[in-house]
């Protein structure tokens, strides 16, 4: 079918406007399928008041009526999301935690796991202790990072035999994920038995 002959896509029609109600309906479905912080539910809530007010324009609801609306329903949002976590069903150090480990087993440095929990909403306090709770450490970290390149003790060329320049791109692809120079160092020049039994002991713990 031609462009031109493609019918036209129907709107999504507004609704009522979000209530606290409803509210909690869709953060129980978002809980359901996906782990969150207080902070990351909030968020998922209030753009669905704002994609709410959108529609709403798009139908010509008065701007008055759209605005106490939205500004309703982002105040419900908060309610909602504040009250997930007094029942258990969001929290957050347990998703710090959880998710410290996955990344730590997954390559990443303490320093981007740092970083993604902050972006997640996680409080400064709480994640220090999900990284100390994470199984290993950088090193580990660092060594999952290689086997994921296929570099290093699980490349083709050992490091040692590695020419300066393709070391010094690797040793600056570890820097951008967040691995000191020595951590990276340490990593890769590993033999492929120790990089394996370091995975191993990780994946155990």
């Amino acid at each position: 079918m031609s462009e031109s002959k493609r019918p036209a896509r129907r709107a999504i029609p507004a609704g009522p406007a979000p209530t606290e109600t409803s509210l909690r309906e869709a953060a129980l479905a978002h809980l359901a399928r996906f782990a969150s912080t207080e902070s990351s539910l909030r968020a998922v809530l209030r753009r669905r008041v704002d994609r709410w007010a959108l529609r709403a324009r798009d139908e010509g609801l008065a701007e008055e009526q759209i605005a106490r609306a939205r500004a309703d329903g982002r105040r419900a949002a908060d309610a909602v999301a504040a009250r997930m976590t007094e029942l258990g069903a969001v929290n957050d150090q347990a998703f710090a935690e959880s998710r410290a480990r996955r990344l730590r087993r997954a390559g990443r440095s303490a320093q981007a796991i740092a970083a993604h929990l902050a972006a997640k909403g996680v409080s400064r306090a709480l994640v220090d202790p999900a990284l100390d709770a994470a199984p290993g450490e950088d090193l580990d970290a660092a060594v999952a990072f290689l086997r994921r390149r296929r570099a290093g003790p699980f490349g083709e060329t050992p490091a040692d035999e590695m020419d300066a320049v393709a070391r010094q791109k690797l040793f600056a692809a570890m820097g951008r994920a967040g691995f000191e120079h020595e951590t990276a160092r340490r990593a890769l020049n590993l033999s492929r038995e120790e990089a394996e039994e370091r995975l191993n002991a990780t994946r155990g713990a």
